[in-house]
């Protein structure tokens, strides 16, 4: 199981390798190919925890259609795309695919092995979805500029083609903490500062001394710093200010008198730390909390799903986004949602109007809740004021924590970053500093920008 989210995986290279015969079989009209036809659809994921939810709302789709959906899970994702690959060479495609959004669905797509959806997803399907991700799957301008360079793993797709439509969405910077243990602390309710935050874990700490702290899969070293001080940085100083601390400006940037104040806050955290935390990859992180080595977990929307996986209890988590200082520049932050995973149609269905009924399906909020129960993943659907009432109370309110504007981190948002900029070389500066203690607050902050300088020096 994978948790980042990323355009692209390296093993599709081998995918668009077969482009032509990919493309061949997309267009091969009276070729044997694995979709069925009449109404029966085949459907393929990587993700085996939607599995079963996707088999559940089958059974209603199929009730309301008379069309039924066998859906095939195969992973991890290497195993998925190893899946793809052969059935593209010997024309055995299935009718859907869930995919990777502006991955999977781009470099599929590219391949020719997608229908384009783009005149079927009209205003009343997107009414559907939250407006911050109802166009996901969409070719914007960005991707397509991208899709232009020699050696893009995407060329041939198209500005305004649509390969996907949302499935599952989500975002970085939510913490999960153990509902009995803050209880035992004396902490009742999720922290809504920073303080509180940091409050909450030196209580925790003390009731739980050896299991009381807090796990983040450092390993991947970009975790410590987008997931957890990045939001809270950004709660702390507004969008413009925060923005400034990646910019060339030496008094605004991470050297200057702001830059180390945030650190200093962001070192607050160092003494909670679970001991080795900084070896654990992002799995190994979230297991140490299911398996109660751990008291909070840094994670994502995504991990809800993990954790129930792994034997965690999901009734016993309190769960809310990264906060911000109390008085911070931004007094009501939110986490702006993006798309994690998308459903595409095959470019060889032989069934394409009972393929799109699908996705519709999928969309509607009804559908959308029980998928998000059994899966425990959150969906595009809009769920009202209270989804709690829709999806429980640990989805619920990740939902609520959802929002958009400037009051929003949005780390999808790279645009005042230097194009070459790699978070890694500086994320593992940030390590030096927490939890490793090995630089000052002002000596991380010094070389941070020296890091972030050099890319732009690039541009």
């Amino acid at each position: 199981m994978t948790h980042d989210r990323r355009a692209w995986r390296p093993a599709l290279a081998v995918l668009v390798a077969l482009t032509l015969g990919a493309t061949t079989a997309a267009c091969g009209g009276d070729s044997d190919n694995g979709s069925s036809s009449g109404k029966t659809l085949v459907m393929w994921t990587f993700k085996q925890s939607h599995l079963k939810a996707l088999q559940k709302v089958a059974e209603g789709f199929q009730k309301e259609t008379g069309i039924s959906v066998k859906v095939e899970a195969y992973g991890p994702d290497d195993a998925y795309v190893t899946k793809v690959q052969a059935a593209a060479q010997t024309k055995n495609l299935p009718d859907l695919f869930e995919v990777h959004t502006t991955g999977d669905d781009f470099a599929f797509g590219a391949a020719g092995l997608l229908s384009d959806l783009a005149k079927d997803v009209d205003d009343a399907w997107l009414s559907s979805y939250l407006p911050t991700v109802k166009q996901d799957g969409t070719v914007t301008e960005e991707y397509y500029k991208k899709s232009l360079a020699q050696d893009a793993k995407t060329k041939g797709i198209q500005l305004g083609q649509r390969y996907s439509v949302p499935l599952t969405i989500g975002t970085f910077g939510i913490v999960y903490a153990n509902k009995q243990r803050l209880a035992d602390a004396g902490v009742t309710s999720a922290p809504a500062t920073w303080e509180d935050f940091v409050a909450a874990l030196e209580k925790v700490k003390a009731k739980h001394p050896d299991n009381g702290g807090v796990t983040l899969g450092l390993k991947a070293p970009t975790t410590g710093l987008e997931w957890l001080m990045q939001p809270m940085a950004y709660g702390m100083l507004g969008a413009d200010k925060f923005h400034a601390l990646f910019g060339k400006d030496k008094a605004a940037n991470f050297s200057s008198p702001t830059g180390v104040q945030v650190l200093d806050t962001y070192g607050q955290i160092t003494p909670y730390w679970m001991p080795g935390t900084q070896t654990l990859d992002i799995d190994a992180a979230d297991l140490a909390f299911a398996q109660g080595k751990s008291s909070f977990a840094i994670g994502g929307t995504f991990t809800l799903a993990f954790l129930s996986q792994n034997g965690f209890d999901a009734s016993n988590v309190i769960t809310f986004p990264v906060p911000a200082p109390a008085g911070g520049a931004v007094k009501n932050l939110s986490l702006a949602p993006f798309t994690l995973t998308g459903m595409s149609v095959s470019a060889t269905t032989k069934n394409r109007p009972g393929a799109i009924q699908w996705l519709k399906y999928l969309a509607k909020a009804d559908t959308a809740a029980t998928f998000a129960k059994e899966a425990l993943d959150i969906p595009p659907a809009d769920l009202g004021a209270d989804p709690t009432a829709a999806v429980g109370p640990a989805l619920g309110a990740m939902i609520k924590a959802f929002g958009s504007g400037p009051s929003a981190y949005n780390p999808g948002d790279t645009s005042y970053k230097p194009s070459a900029y790699d978070g890694t070389p500086v994320a593992n500066v940030l390590i030096d500093y927490s939890p490793l203690k090995k630089r000052s607050a002002a000596d991380t902050g010094a070389e941070m920008a020296k890091q972030i300088d050099a890319y732009w020096t690039k541009q």
